[in-house]
């Protein structure tokens, strides 16, 4: 139902206002990264069990079915929602809540398993999840985390994602009024899914200048949603980064974890900060 146009084949091209946000009617979800994967990507994408050791695993139930999520950080802080990227409930986002729940003053990371268990080792697998993924459904997912977060000790609430996820958390902010603030990383959900203008949460949002993903989480992308987040009269930002590329935030191969990470958890603690969801700087 929902897709976004995403080739590196089609870095140069050059959309309007009009063409960025019409549905498509194709889904293409390619990565610029260089193929066969190398060993160490099934590694990292194989090693989401081996992470599980400081979360507690929980069922959350809305209307007629189940999910699984995963929980860390302190009992009664406030919650942050950590969606996946379109790999699944791996290694990789599991190590994203358990630095978010380490922030100070401490929070309480839940993972919510959009994909009910299963996680893609490659791209193509990958983008058959995340074909298959029912989006609403995922919305709903969402809401059902952060009501379940705020009936089990946390005030406040935040949702935060990456790429897929990142799409997913700004939708958050438009379809689920519980949301707090939410801090999305390289991905902007099409209006067929939700309107960024409609915004009813603060959003803060960063992406990388050479992402190359047009149309979801490129400039052009980051810079339209910018404007329609001026619309919606709610407070935002939106932070582009000299150097960087798609999931600059990981550790494996695509990204470059490092300063330019904590740079980023310290903008969302910030943000989270000033929106009562973390003690504000002093």
């Amino acid at each position: 139902m929902l897709a976004a146009i995403l080739s590196p084949s089609s870095a140069t091209r050059v959309f309007t206002p009009t063409t960025l946000h019409k549905p498509p009617t194709t889904f293409s979800f390619l990565r610029p990264f260089s193929l066969p994967l190398s060993a160490s990507r099934f590694q990292v994408r194989a090693m989401a069990d081996s992470a599980s050791a400081p979360f507690k695993k929980i069922a959350i139930h809305r209307d007629d079915t189940t999910f699984d999520a995963y929980v860390v950080g302190k009992e009664d802080a406030p919650g942050i929602v950590v969606l996946q990227e379109w790999w699944g409930v791996d290694f990789e986002i599991k190590k994203h809540a358990v630095k978010i729940s380490q922030l100070d003053p401490g929070f309480k990371a839940l993972i919510p398993d959009l994909y009910r268990g299963k996680v893609g080792l490659d791209v193509a697998e990958a983008q058959h999840l995340m074909e298959g993924l029912d989006w609403q459904g995922a919305v709903k997912d969402i809401r059902a985390s952060v009501n379940w977060l705020k009936a089990n000790g946390s005030k406040k609430v935040g949702v935060t994602g990456f790429c897929m996820g990142g799409a997913l958390s700004i939708a958050s902010s438009v379809l689920v009024p519980e949301v707090d603030a939410v801090v999305a990383f390289y991905g902007v959900p099409t209006s067929e899914l939700a309107d960024p203008a409609q915004a009813k949460a603060p959003v803060q949002g960063h992406f990388g200048e050479l992402d190359n993903f047009v149309g979801f989480s490129d400039v052009t992308a980051a810079k339209a949603l910018e404007e329609k987040l001026k619309a919606s009269g709610i407070p935002y930002e939106v932070h582009i980064y000299p150097g960087n590329a798609h999931a600059f935030m990981n550790r494996s191969d695509e990204g470059v974890e490092g300063g330019r990470a904590w740079e980023c958890l310290m903008k969302m603690k910030l943000l989270l900060s000033w929106h009562g969801l973390a003690s504000k700087p002093g």
